[in-house]
């Protein structure tokens, strides 16, 4: 099993692979932690991590815009 560090009372796991990289990241004993979240798999579960300084995330935008129904109804009565 992985080394675990504990840290006021909370058990901080080693980062993962995808965390390599990341600014949030530091080292003791020549293992690298997360400061940001004791159990970085986890936060890596849902394809990117939230943290991650090093990951940019894409929006897929199309040219297509959410416009509010009711908002577009109301200025269409107003003129705009």
């Amino acid at each position: 099993m992985s080394e675990v560090m504990i840290v006021n009372g909370v058990e901080c796991h080693p980062i993962v692979d995808k965390c390599e990289g990341c600014e949030r990241t530091f080292e003791k004993d020549g293992v690298k932690y997360c400061k940001s979240y004791p159990m970085p798999e986890r936060k890596w579960a849902q394809k990117v991590c939230n943290f991650a300084t090093h990951v940019k995330l894409e929006v897929e935008k199309n040219g297509k815009v959410n416009i509010n129904p009711l908002k577009a109804s109301k200025r269409a009565a107003r003129g705009r």
